[in-house]
């Protein structure tokens, strides 16, 4: 699928975001590749790369792997390899630097390269006169794909879920954005996080939001890599549409446009088009609680017996203390 599309060259360099998480399966690819196409609607010329072997993202825009002449795989290991040559353009303002499941062998096949970290650096820079957006797909693991997009990228995006395990796993994804901001890459910073697959009303994700919120925000001021991070709003919602279009090679924008999916990607484009992050402002338990109180009102005698019933639970679960813990503790120390 090609489209026309005007991609005359610009001399402003286009903002480079890698969305990592090393944790799998937490909507990574799903956000890289409909928050590309929100962007490309929005008139952005936006460019998708795919790092991850698997080739979801690839996938997920409507591109076979198997049809492929070059990839992300022959533009790192061979860097004569002509970059505009190996991106196909899918949608209108929207592109992507396919990959296919021979790039498992780079890491191997690089090892002695003294320039292994920063081939993806020198692609983009080559091309980076086309786009106004790049959006980098890492795969799951921290290897030489990941520290590619770490060394090429301005700003890190954490898709993830609001479970307790995955604090843990952000906590080790910052520590890695610093090692590689002390070794590789000085400018990079963490642009924040991204909810996906969100249930904001379970105590637990308002408890996960608040947590990462009140992280962030003592953060603030440092020279820390997330100093100017923010939970990004909105959260993406639970949507089955989402799960479903990758199979068709369609973003959410095609297969259900209608659906909540494509109004959360549309409007995390326009934050993360706007000047400053917008931070998440989670529901009021108290606004959730109040919506039954008019059906009960013509029954007057069994509203005064169940009202204590029902309000008496709610401070107690505000002042309990999370019965995780701490869940930052490598943050913090």
């Amino acid at each position: 699928m090609t489209a026309t599309t005007d991609n005359t060259p610009t001399n402003t360099p286009p903002r480079v975001i890698a969305l990592m998480n090393q944790k799998g399966g937490v909507g990574k690819t799903t956000t890289t590749v409909n928050l590309a196409a929100a962007l490309a609607k929005l008139g952005k010329r936006t460019l998708v790369i795919d790092l991850d072997p698997q080739a979801h993202a690839t996938l997920h825009l409507g591109v076979d792997p198997s049809s492929l002449e070059s990839s992300v795989y022959d533009v790192l290991l061979e860097p004569e390899t002509e970059t505009a040559g190996a991106l196909r353009q899918t949608r209108e303002n929207l592109w992507v630097l396919p990959a296919e499941t021979d790039l498992a062998a780079v890491e191997n096949e690089l090892k002695d390269a003294p320039d292994r970290n920063q081939r993806l650096t020198k692609a983009i820079a080559s091309v980076a006169d086309r786009f106004d957006t790049v959006l980098l797909d890492c795969p799951p693991a921290l290897g030489l794909l990941t520290l590619n997009a770490l060394a090429s990228a301005g700003e890190v995006l954490i898709p993830m879920q609001a479970h307790f395990l995955a604090l843990q796993g952000v906590s080790k994804l910052l520590e890695t954005v610093t090692l590689v901001r002390q070794s590789l890459n000085s400018k990079l910073g963490v642009l924040g996080v991204v909810l996906c697959m969100h249930e904001n009303q379970t105590t637990l994700a308002q408890e996960v939001v608040a947590d990462l919120e009140d992280f962030f925000a003592s953060a603030k001021g440092t020279d820390v890599a997330w100093a100017n991070a923010v939970v990004l709003t909105p959260p993406i919602r639970r949507n089955i549409k989402l799960a479903e279009c990758p199979s068709f090679g369609q973003t959410i924008f095609e297969y259900a446009p209608t659906a909540a999916g494509a109004q959360d990607y549309t409007d995390l484009a326009g934050t993360v088009l706007g000047e400053s992050p917008k931070q998440a402002e989670p529901a009021p338990a108290q606004q959730e609680q109040a919506t039954p109180q008019p059906e009960s009102t013509p029954e007057p005698q069994a509203q005064v017996e169940h009202k204590p019933a029902q309000q008496e639970p709610t401070p107690t679960q505000t002042d309990t203390n999370s019965p995780y813990g701490n869940p930052y503790p490598d943050f913090r120390g």
